[in-house]
């Protein structure tokens, strides 16, 4: 076991606990070229608004349709592209959330997400609401992975240092700001290495 304490576990949400269908699926169904929509939705310029809470959810996801129109044809299946996209299916990963749980057993464990005003509802819908000890999502706290200030308000809200904090995430670039705080930074490339390092920290 490592000498350094971890009195607090950070983690990321998407592409960790969160795992979503692949967006190209959609493309298919819509008849586009595979990437258009995760290319309209994630460039930085659209993005960043909807994940500091510049906008909402919704009007995000409207200013994307707007985009589409014109590879889509029409207002109509541009619309009906982003539908679709609000539908896509995720879930959640089952040995990721095992291992969570176990270790909120012996420290608070928070999701500190890039997300938008639908996050606490999404995670209503997949019953992680209640899953951790709480919820940091940036659109609430105005500024987004991976500026500090995120780091810094999901140490407090834990009411533990940035240096007995992991903080877990699927960029290496999230991490690597989390280390740049003091935090242990955990690259999430799958449930297996989680495991090893949690346990490593006794939080297991």
């Amino acid at each position: 076991m490592t000498e350094r304490r971890i009195d607090a576990v950070l983690c990321d949400l998407d592409g960790v606990l969160r795992i979503w269908a692949d967006l190209a699926e959609v493309d298919t169904a819509c008849g586009l070229p595979p990437g258009t929509v995760a290319g309209a939705a994630f460039r930085e310029e659209r993005l960043l608004p909807a994940v500091t809470g510049q906008v909402t959810d919704e009007q995000w996801r409207a200013a994307v349709a707007d985009d589409l129109v014109a590879v889509c044809g029409s207002v109509e299946r541009a619309r009906a592209a982003v539908a679709a996209w609000g539908r896509q299916p995720s879930r959640v990963d089952a040995e990721v959330l095992a291992l969570l749980t176990a270790a909120r057993r012996r420290v608070p464990v928070l999701l500190v997400s890039n997300g938008t005003t639908r996050l606490e509802a999404d995670l209503a819908a997949l019953g992680l609401d209640t899953a951790v000890d709480a919820v940091v999502n940036t659109a609430r706290l105005g500024a987004a992975k991976p500026d500090a200030r995120v780091y810094l308000a999901a140490a407090a809200r834990a009411e533990v240092p940035p240096g007995r904090c992991l903080f877990v995430d699927d960029s290496a670039g999230n991490a690597a700001a989390a280390e740049a705080l003091g935090m242990l930074g955990h690259h999430h490339r799958g449930a297996a290495e989680l495991r090893l390092v949690l346990a490593g920290h006794g939080l297991l």
